[in-house]
């Protein structure tokens, strides 16, 4: 009995010590707590004149392609834009992406349709990982639509030069908040039905 209890306070030891010296995987960078993080995601559309690290800006796209996909076929792209013209010109083009004029960058969340006919699915998931890592890294994002919008698609396609076979799905400014975002609380019980509809 006292050789058993003394197996389980070694092995405790050993978890509580690899733990305590376990780093982030992306190194130094400080995150939240994974639920926390999801409840505190906002949408944030002013930021500071203030560049995001290159570190960052690699954290989200690996965070991005961290994404589940159907059958592992990973049909996105991404095309990373910081030239001020071009953050400008989508500015001025996409009726809810005026915000661009602030942000020091943006991610293009796009898709290959020749390797996936359900791209958008995808590449949704990848933008909700890249906008869930924003809020974790102390950033500001917020997700702007351009597909399914045959419009605001040719504007972006335009701008980044896409081929005819990349579909961008929407354009995700990036930059540090200039003022503090709550939340919302979106929790409602009204939406959840147990074994059938009620």
């Amino acid at each position: 009995m006292k050789n058993s209890v003394l197996i389980i306070v070694f092995i405790v030891s050993i978890m509580v010590t690899s733990c305590s010296n376990s780093r982030p995987p992306e190194g130094n960078i400080p995150t939240q707590d994974a639920i926390q993080n999801l409840m505190s995601r906002k949408s944030v559309r002013k930021y500071l004149e203030k560049p995001v690290e290159e570190e960052k800006v690699q954290i989200l796209l690996k965070a991005g392609m961290a994404a589940p996909t159907g059958k592992d076929v990973r049909p996105w792209e991404f095309v990373v834009v910081t030239e001020r013209s071009l953050l400008d010109a989508m500015a001025e083009a996409l009726p809810y992406a005026k915000m661009l004029k602030q942000a020091p960058l943006a991610i293009v969340v796009c898709g290959d349709t020749t390797k996936s006919s359900y791209w958008y699915l995808d590449c949704s998931a990848a933008t909700e990982n890249i906008l869930l890592a924003a809020e974790a890294l102390q950033l500001g994002a917020v997700w702007t639509a351009a597909y399914p919008y045959e419009d605001r698609m040719a504007v972006v396609k335009r701008e980044i030069r896409l081929p005819d076979h990349i579909l961008p799905l929407c354009v995700v400014p990036v930059g540090y908040p200039a003022i503090p975002h709550s939340p919302k609380e979106k929790y409602d019980e009204m939406k959840i039905h147990k074994n059938k509809w009620e």
